[in-house]
């Protein structure tokens, strides 16, 4: 049974905005998302790894080589959701878009404008950690680095839950989550484990899109 430990990146800049980054290029962590990026090293100090992955978004590439993996793999399968035209806008303005409430209620139905759609990111995600369990043998831990919707995508198909329930889901900045991959069926071990307490339970979790974090305090254009 191969272990796959998935961690979101930490806070990112456009986290403390309020702004929907997707795949855009020159986001990276803040302060906040560093220092939570260097504890991961702590937390994952003793643990043997057998091989580590990142998504190619570089605030996921900037918390891989701080928690210790700076030579860590590109894997694109488990890169963020192509957002199309919503990238780089606000998530408080995207919040007034008709299509905003069927990401919340039926997410499998929604395509993106001039993105991806939201199944084909859980297609691509739940077969791209698959995959990776199956290059690794038993015992094996393996250590991915990637992004809020990819990862719940990820649970939410471990869970055995449909598609369009995974908004249940909440993965923080810098949260730790283990699924083991086994013969039978995979397992769920523990979902946003590590991490800082005070900071999840403070933090404005309502939007529903990439990760869905708001910063308290930030400044997200409205």
């Amino acid at each position: 049974m191969t272990k796959v430990v998935l961690i979101r990146h930490g806070r990112s800049t456009a986290n403390a905005d309020g702004v929907l980054a997707g795949r855009m290029a020159g986001v990276g962590l803040d302060d906040v998302g560093r220092a939570q990026a260097a504890a991961l090293r702590d937390l994952l100090r003793g643990i043997r790894v057998a091989a580590a992955y990142t998504s190619p978004v570089q605030r996921c590439r900037e918390t891989a080589a701080l928690a210790g993996f700076p030579d860590a793999g590109l894997l694109d399968d488990l890169t963020e959701c192509d957002y199309g035209d919503w990238t780089g806008s606000s998530l408080a303005t995207l919040a007034g878009d008709g299509l905003w409430s069927t990401i919340q209620a039926s997410p499998s139905s929604v395509r993106f404008p001039g993105g991806e759609s939201m199944l084909e990111m859980f297609e691509r995600c739940t077969s791209g950690v698959a995959g990776v369990a199956t290059r690794h043998g038993a015992d094996d831990v393996v250590v991915v680095f990637s992004h809020g919707d990819p990862i719940k995508a990820v649970l939410a198909h471990a869970c055995g839950m449909p598609f369009d329930d995974f908004q249940r889901l909440h993965v923080a900045p810098a949260g730790v989550s283990v699924v083991e991959y086994g013969a039978e069926r995979p397992m769920v071990l523990c979902i946003n484990a590590g991490g800082d307490l005070a900071a999840l339970l403070a933090a404005r979790t309502a939007p529903s899109v990439g990760g869905g974090d708001v910063a308290p305090g930030s400044r997200a254009r409205g």
